[in-house]
């Protein structure tokens, strides 16, 4: 084998261990955001394939078999990086002196792993092998080490969404949040869910970008996910700043902010657009017809609703022009059900909780 054909294998090795090592800790490791070639090709491609098996299915088929994806994604980041590690090696064992890349593969695979069933074990080999084994144990500990974090800030996500069901019912709505406040007259302790789900926005925003895949670890219950969830408690403040007769809340309002702010960020990753110049004439996808049903519903159970309900409609579409085009992107790129506002007209009333001294 000519010289130039070694170097240039060595040359090619090398940097293949750059691109894998690069791609380990920048998504591994690295606490910001960082936009990962190698990983992204690999999850679009597994994504693909998870397009095609949910494709026509009904709603509860698709969340089973989506709940899979990102494990299978994890799984796939160290098949893909120990295999282009391996192949790097075996490059790098033929510009050493390996006389066929058959065999070069062979002593790297088995070292990589660290079976040891299968190498040279003198000169420059044993050092490049005990490299190899290295780098193969870091990567396989990177994923060990990962997934305990991973997880805690997946607990952290969905313990607030559990909490919400008593807040919000089952699937959560904005008019559910409202509704329950008034069934227990408890409208003061509404400041106690914005500041919650303040809190919630700021750390979902900070995880959900360093750690991507994250974004797509779906909900136990699905029924209510953590994309539902968000939209209601940010409709549910917006709603009461616009249209409830009562003192408008400041938490309720930074809320709303600390919401649209951080979702950007999760936004700006996904690469989806949204207004920034807020103005009334931009659409949103709640129509007035629907606002006005939810008005009608809550008006019912005992919400105090302002007389003058152009003004709530446009204060409310003031509000949700600031996050309405990334909830709806989310909802298809999440694949989650969107809050159907129709429902508002059907769905059971919740009648009053506290029935101690009433007749």
């Amino acid at each position: 084998m000519s010289v130039w054909v070694r170097v240039v294998c060595g040359v090619a090795g090398f940097a293949l261990q750059l691109v894998v090592l690069d791609a380990a800790v920048r998504t591994f490791l690295l606490p910001r955001v960082a936009n990962v070639r190698l990983s992204k090709y690999t999850a679009r491609s597994i994504a693909s394939i998870f397009r095609l098996l949910v494709r026509g299915r009904s709603y509860a088929t698709k969340d089973h078999v989506l709940s899979l994806f990102p494990s299978i994604t994890l799984l796939m980041y160290e098949v893909v990086w120990m295999s282009l590690s391996a192949s790097g090696f075996a490059l790098i064992y033929v510009s050493a002196g390996d006389p066929t890349f058959s065999s070069a593969f062979a002593t790297s695979g088995s070292t990589i792993v660290s079976l040891g069933i299968d190498i040279v074990g003198h000169g420059s080999f044993t050092i490049l092998e005990c490299v190899e084994a290295g780098i193969g144990l870091t990567l396989l500990a990177l994923l060990i080490a990962f997934i305990p974090t991973l997880y805690q800030s997946f607990q952290r996500r969905e313990y607030a969404v559990s909490r919400l069901t008593v807040r919000a019912g089952i699937p959560a709505t904005p008019w559910g949040v409202l509704e329950i406040a008034a069934s227990v007259d408890s409208y003061a302790r509404l400041d106690e869910l914005w500041r919650e789900w303040e809190q919630w926005f700021i750390d979902v925003g900070e995880t959900h970008t360093t750690v991507v895949i994250l974004n797509y670890y779906r909900s136990p219950d699905p029924r209510q996910t953590w994309i539902g969830g968000l939209a209601s408690v940010l409709d549910a403040a917006a709603l009461f700043q616009a249209a409830v007769d009562a003192e408008p809340s400041p938490t309720a309002g930074l809320c709303i902010r600390a919401g649209w702010l951080n979702l950007r960020r999760i936004a700006d990753y996904f690469q989806i657009s949204y207004p920034t110049d807020f103005q009334r004439k931009i659409p949103i996808s709640i129509s007035r017809e629907e606002f006005e049903i939810v008005l009608d519903r809550l008006a019912r159970v005992g919400v105090p609703i302002l007389a003058d309900r152009d003004t709530a409609w446009r204060d409310f579409h003031g509000w949700r022009v600031n996050y309405d085009r990334m909830v709806e992107s989310f909802y298809t790129l999440f694949t989650c059900p969107r809050t159907d506002w129709h429902a508002a007209a059907l769905d059971p009333l919740v009648g009053p909780s506290n029935l101690r001294g009433m007749e």
